[in-house]
């Protein structure tokens, strides 16, 4: 697919901005500091074990080795000093960078790449990253392959994940640099991901869900809303109505696990096809139609954000998959009224 330059909002822009006063805010365990005054003239490690007690000063030297600190935006060294009012980001989820991951000859559908970025549209089945059991044949592992000199960026340069059985868009970062900008940009939610999700049940309105989603109480591998988890909020647009079903277009302000699978089972309407938060339709045609789908109806169509060297704005769009094309299709052609809107 073709990428374009955006010149003005569509008016469609979900993105909140989050409150400029709060030090230390995290997502996805990335950390934003800045530098207090009173620890003006500190070498950076120095400044950083006063800063995040938590963590020994030998593991945070090894994480500005790894060069997954940044001072202002720029990779940082033990060694140099802080002055006080430095923005300080802290890549802590991708610190203990494995070094044992290995290149794997991966087929891969790139929609973009240049010196900085790289635009994977994922296909179904394909994990983003390494572990619970995924050890090989993921996009990290296919990333290095493609592009040997990610090995030296934490995490071969991804910022953000789709699930396993999530199609569509996610940005690559080819540099340290590129990657803490994109990571800003996610802190900051000016980073603008579009779904499609086929739900079951019919949805009458445009909403929103503003729930916390942790981990489930009981069922440890999945998610749920839970009162003390992290902040999430997920706005959908009803864009077709069946008797039985509704496609949603879901906007995301934040990034959390499984989330807009977990929100829209909270409201009632999960994903078709879902296996972990699904359920069968109690009617029986749209049942033996979704039957069909090996997995969620859900996909990443449009991604959209600020390109970290050029500074413009860039929107790439993905088709839907063809397992997806076909069940829309097989749904449309029920016996049902249809309500249609744009996208």
């Amino acid at each position: 697919m073709m990428n374009r330059l955006i010149n003005e909002q569509d008016g469609r822009n979900y993105s909140a901005k989050p409150d400029s006063s709060a030090a230390g805010s995290q997502e996805s365990d990335t950390i934003e500091l800045t530098v207090p005054d009173n620890l003006a003239g500190l070498r950076l490690d120095q400044a950083l074990a006063q800063l995040l007690p938590q963590w020994s000063r030998s593991r945070l030297q090894g994480w500005i080795e790894q060069k997954c600190v940044s001072v202002d935006s720029a990779a940082a060294t033990c060694k140099q000093k802080v002055w006080g009012g430095e923005s300080i980001c802290v890549l802590a989820s991708q610190a203990e960078n494995d070094q044992s991951h290995q290149a794997e000859a991966i087929p891969l559908k790139i929609l973009f790449e240049d010196d900085h970025l790289i635009i994977i549209d994922k296909p179904a089945g394909l994990v983003v990253h390494p572990g619970n059991g995924n050890w090989h044949g993921t996009l990290l592992n296919a990333l290095l392959n493609h592009a040997p000199q990610l090995s030296q960026v934490p995490r071969a340069g991804i910022v953000h994940r789709l699930d396993k059985d999530t199609t569509g868009l996610l940005v690559v970062a080819k540099t340290i640099e590129a990657q803490f900008d994109l990571v800003r940009q996610l802190q900051q939610r000016t980073v603008k991901r579009h779904y499609l999700a086929l739900v079951l049940g019919k949805l009458e309105k445009d909403g929103v869900v503003d729930a916390p989603i942790g981990r489930h109480p009981i069922h440890r591998t999945r998610m749920a809303v839970v009162q003390n988890g992290k902040p999430a909020r997920t706005h959908y647009r009803v864009l077709e109505k069946f008797t039985a079903s509704t496609l949603l277009h879901c906007s995301l302000e934040t990034g959390r696990t499984h989330q807009i699978r977990v929100h829209l089972l909270s409201i009632g309407h999960p994903l078709a096809g879902d296996p972990v938060y699904g359920r069968t339709s109690p009617d029986p045609s749209t049942a033996d139609a979704v039957v069909r789908l090996p997995r969620q109806a859900l996909h990443a169509w449009q991604l959209e954000l600020t390109h970290p060297h050029s500074g413009q704005i860039l929107l790439w769009e993905s088709p839907l998959p063809d397992d997806m094309a076909t069940l829309l299709q097989a749904i449309r052609n029920l016996p049902h009224s249809s309500v249609s809107r744009p996208l």
